[in-house]
């Protein structure tokens, strides 16, 4: 039976969204570190955990109105810092910068402790069923900015 303190999806925070994460074998590679392309995987459930908690549901907008609404990463920058290794966990924090028009910015770190791994700036476009670029409803963009 599950904690009614815990939520899988993590939690809002003052500092964005927290979401914990522990770190397996299948993470690693040879050398036990974390392989770099899994952080991006830690970075996308910190993604939509968040929308989750603020109450978007990313497979409901496909079908919300008759043009859709998807969300796709347009460019990441990502720095370094520092490894993680098996069994560590790790907490994925998640906020938006900016919300409107036809992207997202949001600001994602992935830290051990109060440890800082990595930090990443993510650019999220916002397009219709089609691929075609939509703007981002003024009620969705004004959600995405919600502070706690």
């Amino acid at each position: 039976m599950a904690d009614k303190g815990f939520s899988i999806s993590g939690e809002l925070a003052e500092e964005g969204h927290r979401l914990l994460q522990r770190v397996y074998y299948e993470d690693t590679d040879f050398s036990g570190l974390v392989y770099h392309a899994r952080y991006l995987h830690f970075l996308e459930r910190g993604r939509t955990d968040y929308l989750r908690c603020l109450g978007v549901e990313q497979r409901e907008l496909i079908n919300a109105d008759e043009e859709g609404l998807v969300f796709v990463v347009h460019r990441m920058e990502i720095d370094f810092k520092q490894p993680a290794r098996m069994d560590d966990i790790l907490t994925v924090l998640t906020r938006t910068e900016k919300a409107g028009g036809a992207k997202m910015v949001l600001s994602q770190e992935i830290r051990r402790d109060e440890v800082v791994l990595i930090a990443a700036k993510v650019i999220i476009a916002v397009i219709n069923a089609k691929g075609r670029p939509r703007r981002l409803p003024d009620s969705l963009a004004k959600q995405m900015l919600i502070e706690v």
